[in-house]
């Protein structure tokens, strides 16, 4: 009982940092529970704003090149690719290939519609910007809230939309192994009337 109490100090502590270093910016902040497979949006004030159900790595984690592992700690986003583009729009090396999948489209795995690209910014994450470790939207939509993907972070088409226009470059992301979601209070998604 002890030791569950002290981790969860510990994962608030953690989350505590991540908010605060976003806080000190005035912008929103980012963590991905690898456990929960949830992205966690908080606003500059630590406020839990949205949750969406992501799909992290069915390699594991690290960030080994040519792992297809998803990187742990500390990131940031890089750049975004892909604002007004319409929703299941294929990308191929982050520039649009012309063709639009839709959700579950079967034998298709591309990246479609935004990618938020991620830069690490501790040692054991410095070679996701290389990897091409992203954000991204998925037509692979049954699988999300399972690991499933090759290292990036995978979301709804409708999700990753909502996101990409509520983040900046420069937000800062955590990808932890800790569970996040009971720690906060739940709060309104950013979109009014989605559950």
């Amino acid at each position: 009982m002890r030791l569950r109490i002290l981790l969860a100090i510990l994962v608030s502590l953690q989350a505590f940092i991540v908010l605060q270093a976003a806080s000190s910016a005035g912008d929103t902040a980012l963590i991905v529970s690898v456990p929960e497979q949830k992205l966690y949006v908080f606003d500059g004030n630590g406020h839990k704003i949205a949750s969406y159900k992501v799909s992290t790595s069915k390699f594991g984690l690290g960030d080994t090149r040519s792992s297809y592992a998803t990187p742990v700690g500390h990131l940031a986003v890089d750049s975004k690719i892909g604002g007004g583009a319409e929703p299941g729009t294929v990308f191929h090396h982050c520039r649009r290939t012309g063709e639009i999948c839709p959700p579950n489209a079967p034998g298709r795995d591309p990246i479609v519609t935004r990618i938020l690209r991620l830069r690490g910014l501790d040692q054991q994450n410095s070679h996701a910007l290389s990897r091409g470790i992203f954000i991204h939207g998925t037509p692979d939509e049954r699988n999300i809230g399972r690991p499933a993907s090759y290292g990036c972070i995978r979301m709804k088409s409708r999700d990753v939309v909502e996101l990409f226009d509520h983040v900046r470059t420069g937000t800062r992301v955590e990808i932890t192994t800790d569970r996040v979601g009971g720690l906060f209070g739940s709060l309104p998604r950013v979109a009014a009337g989605r559950g």
